[in-house]
This record gives C-alpha cells, sequence and structure tokens, in this order.
C-alpha cells in the first residue's frame, strides 16, 4: 500500500477507528498523490511567476488559448474560468457557495462540524464515490423496495454491494423507519460489522418525503443501530432537495445525522441538477460530517483520489455558470417562481386523485414532494398499460414492477394534466378488457 495511504489511514485509525474500519478495500488503499502533476502544477501555479511550464495546458498571451468561435457564445466569462482545468476537488469558490447555501437551506446544520462540500460530477458521480470508498462484496446496502435503479448498478453490480430492501411505506402510509431498523439489526445479527444507508427524499420513483416527525424517527432507529455496534455509513441522496410541496421536512436529514455517534458517518450527495433546473451541467457535491477536522482532510483526500483516478476533475465551465447564479441576487426569487410552479402541478395532481373517479383502476403511493408520483394500478400490468399508453395513446410513462406506473409531473403543464390521467384511465380499463 502507498505510503500517502497509509498516512490517511493512520490517521482514521487514531482520530476515528469505526471510519477506518466503514473503508472498502479500495477506499484504504486510495490516496490523492501529492507529487504528481496536479500538486506539482498548484505549487508552480504559486511561485513560477516568470514562466510556468507544468500543466497541460496551452496558453496565448496570457490567458487560456481558446477558439473564437467558442468565446463569442460565452462572451460574458473570462477564458480563465471556463477553459482551464478545474482543481480535483472543483473550483474553490463554487465549494465555498454551495457550503454557504447548505447552511441556508439546513439551520440544522448550525454548529455541527462537515467539511466542505467536494465537487462531483453530478449525483450519480456522488453515489459512485461512496460505493467505491465504503462498499465492496457483501457490504449490505439498506435501501427502500421503492427507489433509484441506478443504485443497483452502482453499488452491487459495480462494487458486489448486498442489496438489501425495506418497505418504503409503513401500514399507516408513512416511511417505514420500523422496517429500515429491523433490515439493519438482521445484518447485525448475521455478523456484518458494517452497512450503507441510502436515503432518498423526495424520493424518486414515489415523491415522498417524511414529515418531520418521521424524520425524527429515522434518525432515533439509526442512533439505535450504530450504538448497537453496526457501523453505518448513512447516505442523504438530496437530488431532488427543496422541493417540497406540503407536510414534509423542509431540510435535509444530514444536519440531525451529523455527529450523531462514533459509528455513523454521514454523507450528503446533492447538486444543482434538480434545485438549480440545470440538468446538462453535471456539477453535484459530496460533504462528510464528522467532529474531527483531520479525519474531514483525510476523507476528503481520499475522495480526490478517486476523482483523480476516474475523471480527474469535473468540467469548468459549469462550475463557473453555476457560481455565477449563486452569486447572482435575482437567483432565489427565480427559484421560488419555478418552486410554485412545480407545486402547482403536484397539488392538481392530488386533487384529481382525490376526486375518486379513478378508484376503480388504482390507488396512489402517498407524495408531497420532487418531480413523481406513482399509481398502484388494480387488474392491470404496469408494463402493459405502459405499452398500451405508448403505443395506442403516444403517452409515455415508467412502468416498475408489477402494479407500479410513476408519472412525472415536472414535465406536465397545468393545462394537461386531467387529460393524462383520463388517458392512464382509459389505458388501465383497456388493459383490464384484455385489450
Amino acid at each position: 500500500m502507498h505510503a500517502l495511504a497509509q498516512q490517511l489511514n493512520a490517521t482514521l485509525q487514531q482520530e476515528a477507528a469505526p471510519v477506518l474500519e466503514m473503508l472498502s478495500e479500495l477506499g484504504r488503499a486510495i490516496y490523492f498523490p501529492k507529487e504528481g502533476i496536479l500538486s506539482q502544477s498548484a505549487e508552480a501555479g504559486q511561485k513560477a511567476k516568470k514562466f510556468n511550464a507544468t500543466i497541460g495546458i496551452a496558453t496565448e498571451k496570457g490567458i487560456p488559448m481558446h477558439l473564437g468561435l467558442i468565446q463569442e457564445t460565452l462572451s460574458a466569462y473570462a477564458p480563465k474560468d471556463i477553459y482551464p482545468y478545474a482543481p480535483p476537488a472543483g473550483k474553490p469558490e463554487l465549494r465555498t457557495a454551495w457550503r454557504s447555501k447548505m447552511l441556508k437551506d439546513n439551520p440544522s446544520l448550525a454548529g455541527k462540524s462537515y467539511g466542505n462540500p467536494i465537487v462531483t460530477n453530478a449525483l450519480t458521480h456522488g453515489i459512485s464515490i461512496v460505493s467505491d470508498l465504503f462498499a465492496e462484496a457483501g457490504t449490505p446496502l439498506i435501501v427502500p423496495d421503492k427507489n433509484w435503479e441506478n443504485y443497483e448498478l452502482t453499488f452491487g453490480v459495480r462494487r458486489g454491494a448486498e442489496m438489501v430492501y425495506f418497505e418504503l411505506y409503513d401500514a399507516r402510509g408513512k416511511f417505514n423507519s420500523t422496517g429500515m431498523k429491523a433490515a439493519l439489526l438482521a445484518q447485525l445479527a448475521a455478523g456484518k460489522k458494517k452497512a450503507v444507508v441510502l436515503l432518498n427524499f423526495p424520493n424518486n420513483p414515489t415523491g415522498y418525503t417524511p414529515t418531520a416527525a418521521e424524520g425524527d424517527e429515522i434518525v432515533a432507529a439509526l442512533k439505535e443501530v450504530a450504538d448497537a455496534g453496526l457501523k453505518l455509513v448513512v447516505v442523504t441522496d438530496d437530488a431532488y432537495f427543496g422541493l417540497f410541496f406540503e407536510d414534509s421536512l423542509t431540510e435535509s436529514l444530514f444536519g440531525k445525522l451529523a455527529g450523531l455517534s462514533p459509528n455513523l458517518l454521514a454523507v450528503k450527495v446533492d447538486g444543482a441538477t434538480k434545485e438549480e433546473y440545470v440538468w446538462g451541467f453535471r456539477v453535484g457535491f459530496i460533504t462528510y460530517a464528522h467532529a474531527s477536522e483531520k479525519v474531514l482532510a483525510a476523507l476528503e483526500q481520499k475522495t480526490m483520489g478517486i476523482i483523480r483516478a476516474t475523471i480527474s476533475s469535473g468540467p469548468h465551465p459549469s462550475q463557473t455558470f453555476v457560481l455565477k447564479a449563486l452569486q447572482d441576487p435575482r437567483f432565489e426569487a427565480q427559484c421560488a417562481e419555478k418552486h410554485e410552479i412545480m407545486k402547482a402541478r403536484a397539488n392538481k395532481v392530488k386533487a384529481l386523485l382525490d376526486a375518486g373517479d379513478f378508484g376503480d383502476a388504482w390507488d396512489y403511493y402517498p407524495f408531497n414532494s420532487g418531480y413523481f408520483m406513482c399509481l398502484k394500478l388494480k387488474g392491470a400490468n404496469a408494463e402493459a398499460v405502459r405499452q398500451r399508453l405508448l403505443n395506442e395513446y403516444q403517452i409515455g410513462t415508467i412502468a416498475l414492477g408489477e402494479t407500479d406506473l410513476r408519472v412525472a409531473f415536472s414535465c406536465l403543464e397545468l393545462e394537461h394534466i386531467d387529460e393524462l390521467y383520463q388517458t392512464v384511465y382509459k389505458a388501465v380499463k383497456d388493459v383490464q378488457a384484455g385489450a
């Protein structure tokens, strides 16, 4: 093992032995090279005032070389803010701005110890980093039965983790914290030493976010399991953060999980993707919470090692675009405007479904946030209904399992919502009748 990795592991062993035990074999072995090209180039950037012949970009007349035809479309930005490589951990100003935004959006973080957000190539990359650092063959990944399918690819297929599911909803139609705790305690009883827990709110595919009381239940359950001896990496996948419409948490659970137990490492994965409506920019963040600054520094170095070994660094232009948006005084007002549009769509869907006209075709799972909602079809296969909608009515939906049909109200204008659900109802009746 490289000496730098050994140093990082020694720091973790001294400062937080449970965190070292949470790491995968890859997580233990990874490090960020301090004597490589990037570190030497960074040093040269500070001291090489005469000539800097280090990093592999081209310059011309003191600025990054670029094509005029490209700069014409980006004339609002200085070449230095879009053409050079971004640092592996991301543009420093962006990291600082996102940290400030996190604290403003999540007052529960006040007084908590957590690291500077590290820039990722959007949310999927952040989840992948968690998987690389903490999961390997046999590591249990605890997730609800209704979840984003990419978790299985990222943790199960790529890293060999054991997928462990619990029912998302309990008998009350609330988040099933009892089922989550039972799934975790079963891992402890089976002799497992660690587990990764993924909490995705608002949930994809159901659009559900727990209430504040349910959030407290989740936190209490995780603390009980961690205090019982199972080492937990608890990841809040906050992809749809901020899109809370009614009766739900309005903060990430990351704040309440930070510092909860020595056996629990809280990790926040979020990004500008949905929060700023910039899906194609691919700018995300990963943030760790721990009482020890040395532990946070070691985890940052290991994360940078994963980034260096995979994508080297994220795209600079989109980081600059996001930073400029965060710095603009119009940012909050424009986000609020889009939030109200999304909320109106969700409320109209719920009012339509609650009118009672579709009870013979489906029930629906509770939803209060995000982009999606899920129908639970009656007497009709979800894939058959999906195919019927697509081929007969030219409407696209997502079939999940035997009964569940996901509808994204995020891309439906208010005036189209009634027609869409009336047509889904027609398709379900068609399938029920054997069409």
